[in-house]
């Protein structure tokens, strides 16, 4: 029974922190560490020749290092008791999912725009990549419902999903995967070879998880159309994954997502994803949230459930 409640437990305290605290600026996070090794390791290694075999080298090195890390680290507390290693885990739990910080992000992208689109670009430039300075009312919205539907992947079922497959471990080498990708995965003198391995590595690690998402999305709205939109629009996407839960989410709203943007000053041609290119109302801002919650919710029963039965 103690492995258990020492799975289930702190899956759901996690999952009840994040709804309750989010992700406080100032709080001290994993994701943080992760950025600081991959920074230094960037600026020691991505020189000269040989680029694609050192960044391969230092993600390999830090994806294996994090697993070992947190596997050793809840051997060791569960020696010592086993309510130690159930703080530990639920602990990181909170720390690997993100939906309440990604619901906030989005929600207050649309408070400012009722203050100019200004303030509301800058404020989508925290969740974003493209550049938004020069991004209309409709364009700010589209990028905003993107990046939910997305991160929602990227940020909720994918750490759920390893969680659920490899506890805490493997949900930290998927976080670490997550960040290398976010930091070197860039098709740019600087980043072509050496984040290349990074890249194929966060395309493999998020290519079940994002159907997953897909299909959630789909079940929790309750709508065939997002279906259709997965099968007709989620192959297009230049990423192998983000297509698919964008594709369900327009389907869900009947819109149309895509099209070109900036990327650190290059143009970046995407795809459409659906025909309709209609406004979008302000207030639909609360279906997109309700289908955050619900996907994570899901989830974690789904998650729970599943451990019920094998354990």
């Amino acid at each position: 029974m103690a492995s258990i409640y020492s799975y289930i437990i702190p899956l759901l305290a996690g999952y009840l922190l994040d709804l309750l605290l989010g992700d406080p600026e100032r709080m001290p996070h994993p994701v943080k560490v992760f950025g600081n090794l991959i920074y230094t390791g960037e600026k020691k290694w991505n020189t000269g020749n040989h680029r694609f075999v050192k960044g391969m080298c230092l993600s390999i090195v830090l994806i294996t290092g994090t697993f070992l890390f947190f596997y050793f680290a809840t051997s060791y507390l569960l020696q010592l008791h086993v309510y130690a290693q159930i703080i530990f885990n639920t602990i990181f739990v909170y720390f690997g999912i993100a939906n309440r910080c990604l619901i906030d992000e989005g929600k207050n992208v649309f408070k400012k725009l009722g203050k100019g689109l200004p303030e509301a670009r800058v404020q989508l430039s925290r969740i974003v990549g493209r550049e938004t300075t020069s991004l209309n009312d409709q364009q700010i919205k589209v990028a905003v419902f993107e990046t939910m539907s997305e991160n929602l992947s990227d940020g909720v079922v994918a750490p759920l999903f390893y969680y659920a497959i490899g506890g805490i471990p493997a949900m930290m080498a998927y976080k670490m995967i997550n960040t290398l990708d976010s930091m070197i995965a860039y098709r740019s003198p600087r980043y072509e070879q050496f984040g290349k391995f990074a890249a194929r590595i966060d395309d493999i690690a998020n290519y079940i998880p994002a159907r997953i998402t897909a299909l959630l999305i789909a079940i929790v709205a309750l709508n065939s159309r997002a279906i259709q939109f997965i099968f007709r629009y989620g192959h297009l996407h230049k990423s192998p994954n983000s297509g698919y839960p964008e594709s369900a989410l327009a389907g869900v709203l009947d819109c149309r997502f895509g099209g070109s943007n900036y990327y650190h000053g290059v143009l970046v041609e995407k795809p459409y994803i659906g025909a309709n290119a209609r406004a979008i109302d302000n207030r639909e801002i609360d279906k997109v949230i309700y289908i955050n919650h619900a996907v994570t919710a899901v989830s974690i029963l789904i998650i729970v459930v599943i451990g019920i039965a094998l354990r």
